[in-house]
């Protein structure tokens, strides 16, 4: 990494369901997952300069204190059932960096959160099904970071806010989640209604100024149809450190899709 890198953006990104982008679709129509994947392989392109390394928050790793995945070449951990065969044995060989791991540690340390480190944990499809579209080649490191179980929105805030300092060292901070992710309105496509009400809360609240943005993400249980769209609400916590990360900077909306009868949303800081 070098300190005369472009200082990066952060993202927010819907990863899809499961390794939903590399197989045939039969839970609706077959082109479901077609615009969200065709949108993920041209994100990178539209950053000020290609990233040094990436550091990722998942909504699928959640720890009792935030952890670094610090492994020098992290495997794989397929934490998706009942997918085809095939979908087993995709790979994504991105080398880990366990130089920025430790910074990550560092600096999350200074901030008042203990970081701890594994060497075992696999990158799981948060991380390897979207970063397959947007890196294909996995030439540049990957190391993924733990949310923090409790899942307090404005913890997740500050830890971003903790690790803002290496987007100077063109690191790109990317959130992986859903901006809609109640299973079973999806599964029902039942979702719609309260799926719209909640993005378009969502996006106004990420394009607020920087300080009624901080405010109104730690409230976010009181939007419309908060509750609705997040039964439980791991999938829209990597938000939090991606725009916690680019505290004093603006927020756009990047990106809206429907996919199974319901509205998801990316979203870019900085």
């Amino acid at each position: 990494m070098t300190d005369q890198a472009e200082l990066m953006p952060t993202l927010f990104i819907p990863h899809g369901g499961g390794p939903c982008f590399f197989m045939d679709w039969h839970m609706g129509p077959p082109d479901t997952w077609q615009k969200m994947e065709q949108w993920l392989r041209g994100v990178v392109a539209t950053l000020p300069a290609r990233p040094s390394a990436v550091l990722v928050i998942s909504g699928h790793w959640e720890e009792p204190q935030v952890t670094v995945n610090s492994a020098p070449h992290p495997e794989l951990y397929f934490d998706y059932y009942g997918f085809p065969p095939h979908t087993y044995e995709l790979t994504y060989p991105a080398p880990g960096d366990p130089e920025l791991a430790r910074q990550v540690q560092s600096l999350l340390s200074q901030s008042g959160f203990p970081c701890g480190e594994t060497l075992e944990r696999g990158l799981d499809h948060g991380v390897f099904v979207p970063f397959k579209l947007m890196l294909p080649e996995a030439e540049l490191p990957v190391v993924q970071l733990s949310l923090i179980a409790g899942l307090d929105p404005d913890a997740h805030l500050r830890v971003g806010q903790a690790l803002a300092p290496l987007r100077s060292q063109g690191v790109l901070i990317v959130g992986s989640g859903m901006s809609f992710h109640n299973m079973g309105a999806l599964q029902q496509g039942s979702g719609l209604a309260d799926s719209e009400r909640f993005d378009t809360w969502l996006t106004q609240a990420c394009e607020l100024p920087p300080a009624e943005r901080r405010k109104a993400l730690t409230e976010w249980a009181q939007a419309p149809s908060a509750l609705e769209a997040h039964p439980r609400e791991e999938h829209l916590l990597p938000l939090m450190v991606a725009a916690g990360a680019a505290m004093d900077e603006p927020g756009q909306h990047i990106y809206r899709d429907q996919v199974m009868n319901a509205t998801v949303s990316a979203f870019q800081f900085g």
